[in-house]
C-alpha cells in the first residue's frame, strides 16, 4: 500500500481529499500542527473503515515536518501523493503599505520552506519507483496579487513558481506536479468549492495528470 500525506489536514478539504483517496485504497496521513485535531480526524475516518493516522508537525520546523512524513511512510507506505495545503495565518495578510521585510519571513517559511521541506522528503522514492503527485492547494492570490493580503501574495507567487519549475523539471520522470487555485473561500454546498467537489477535482488531477494549474472556478480578470 502507498500513501497520501496532507499537510494542513483540517475537517473541510483535508477530510475529504482523506476521504476520496481514502476510498481509492490509499493510507492516509493527516499532518497538522495539533496532534489532538489530526488524532481525532483519523479516528473519525477509522470509524468509516479508511486507513488514516494523524502526524503532528508545524510546517515552518522543517526537522518537524520531516519527521512527521518519514513516520507517515513508516506507518501508511511510501508517499505516493503529497498534498501542500495549509491554511494561511491571518497575519500574513496585512495591507502592502503596512508589511515590513520582518512581516514576509513567516509566509516564506510556510509557502516556500514548507513545500520545498516536504517535497524534498518523499521525492526520492517518487523517483525511485518512477511514479506519484505533488499537489499545491493555493488561494486566488497566488496568481491575482491582493494588496490588502501582501503577505500571501509574495509568498504563494513564490510557492507557485517552485511548483511550476517542478512540473517542468519533473514530468519526463513521471512525477507529476500541479497546483489547484481556489478563488475565494472553500464553501459547503457550492457547486465548484464544496469541499466533496474540490476532493474530486484534484483525485482527477492526480488520475489524469494533465497540465500545471488548474481553477476551481473561473478568476475574475
Amino acid at each position: 500500500m502507498t500513501s497520501i500525506a496532507i499537510i494542513g489536514a483540517g475537517r473541510g478539504l483535508g477530510a475529504a481529499v482523506a476521504r476520496q483517496f481514502g476510498r481509492e485504497g490509499f493510507g492516509v496521513a493527516l499532518i497538522s500542527r495539533t496532534r489532538d485535531h489530526v488524532d481525532a480526524l483519523a479516528a473519525e475516518l477509522g470509524a468509516e473503515g479508511l486507513n488514516a493516522r494523524g502526524f503532528a508537525a508545524d510546517v515552518r520546523d522543517p526537522a518537524a515536518l520531516t519527521a512527521a512524513l518519514a513516520d507517515a511512510a513508516s506507518a501508511l507506505g511510501p508517499v505516493e501523493v503529497l498534498q501542500y495545503s495549509p491554511l494561511p495565518h491571518r497575519d500574513f495578510m496585512k495591507p502592502v503599505l503596512e508589511t515590513t521585510a520582518a512581516d514576509l519571513q513567516a509566509p516564506f517559511e510556510f509557502s516556500v520552506q514548507g513545500p520545498v521541506t516536504a517535497v524534498r522528503q518523499v521525492l526520492p522514492w517518487m523517483l525511485a519507483e518512477g511514479r506519484g503527485t505533488i499537489l499545491f492547494v493555493n488561494g486566488g492570490t497566488a496568481v491575482q496579487p491582493h494588496s490588502e493580503r501582501a503577505g500571501t501574495s509574495v509568498a504563494f507567487a513564490a510557492e507557485s513558481a517552485y511548483a511550476q519549475m517542478l512540473h517542468e523539471t519533473l514530468t519526463d520522470r513521471r512525477v507529476h506536479v500541479a497546483q489547484l487555485i481556489i478563488p475565494g473561500a472553500i464553501t459547503a454546498g457550492d457547486p465548484r468549492k464544496d469541499p466533496g467537489v474540490l476532493a474530486g477535482t484534484l483525485w482527477t488531477m492526480h488520475r489524469e495528470r494533465t497540465g500545471f494549474r488548474h481553477f476551481a472556478e473561473p478568476m475574475d480578470a
